[in-house]
């Protein structure tokens, strides 16, 4: 069985979009856990509902007093009352098309050492938001369709290199794999929540092989007020990512991981925060290419 977590907070435009994806799946051997992160509007009411008329397939909790508890808790929750031996999450705003759960769980069958399976995301705009914009696959990394061992995915991966990283509904990792490493930590809440998956993410690729696939059946639905707009928006998005890689070394260095190249890759990463003079005017320059390009092309 696959054990599908939805955590949601007042969603109630689109949760029942999400929800319907997973009803589609043409792999059968599912339960879908609704977890509620302490929703004021009629997501609470919509998810129930769904509970009520899939008894056998549908769960419905939320936290002790309803209390808006963050991502982190809410995954981990849902991840507590999985009866599945694969874990799968999809975000509220995302979808998944017909075939995701299908197809993932033949590649856990043609690579059983595989601990977690990511793949491509479709970057939703056109048809929901902005016409204007057509929507875009990103594959994940440089390499595809193959197992990495640890740690090899933090030199091809986002934040530690420039590849593209998975995102959550994109994701299926094993229950015992993903209890085995804790969960997803609970520090990163309020503005810190933005690097939660990846927190978790980089526990398996230190630990785990992964298998990385080229397939996209999710979408990744894109918001003008989503939480990365906004954080950079304010202009916080340096300090958050500071907080994720001084997370990341101490857990490097309390489960005794380090090596040459893991300690070459997070001292380049942490080079804007020890000479942010040189930084700041790399960015300034190459933000007046960028417009010196678009004018020529214009």
């Amino acid at each position: 069985m696959v054990s599908v977590i939805i955590p949601f907070l007042n969603e109630e435009k689109l949760l029942a979009e999400a929800i319907d994806s997973v009803l589609k799946q043409t792999y059968n051997d599912w339960e879908l856990i609704l977890i509620d992160d302490g929703s004021t509007d009629h997501s609470s009411e919509i998810a129930q509902q769904y509970a009520a008329n899939f008894p056998q397939q549908i769960r419905y909790f939320d936290h002790d007093g309803h209390c808006n508890m963050g991502l982190s808790h809410s995954r981990n929750l849902g991840i507590s009352k999985a009866n599945g031996s694969f874990v799968a999450f999809l975000d509220a705003d995302d979808v998944w098309m017909k075939h995701k759960l299908a197809f993932q769980m033949e590649l856990f069958r043609l690579h059983p050492r595989a601990s977690m399976i990511c793949e491509a995301s479709e970057y939703w705009f056109h048809q929901w938001d902005d016409p204007t914009k057509q929507d875009v696959i990103k594959q994940i990394g440089k390499e595809r369709d193959r197992l990495f061992e640890p740690p090899e995915l933090l030199r091809q991966l986002y934040p530690l290199s420039d590849g593209p990283a998975p995102v959550p509904s994109g994701v299926i990792v094993r229950k015992t794999v993903a209890m085995k490493h804790g969960g997803f930590e609970s520090q990163f809440s309020g503005r810190y929540q933005l690097y939660e998956d990846q927190a978790f993410f980089h526990k398996i690729y230190l630990n785990e092989p992964v298998f990385i696939s080229s397939l996209c059946n999710h979408r990744y639905r894109q918001r003008r007020n989503s939480l990365v707009q906004t954080i950079r928006r304010e202009g916080n998005y340096l300090a958050v990512r500071r907080f994720f890689l001084d997370w990341l070394t101490e857990y490097i260095k309390q489960h005794q991981l380090q090596s040459r190249m893991i300690s070459r890759l997070i001292n380049r990463a942490m080079m804007p925060y020890r000479h942010p003079k040189y930084y700041y005017l790399k960015y300034r320059v190459l933000l007046m290419m960028r417009r010196v390009q678009k004018k020529l092309v214009q």
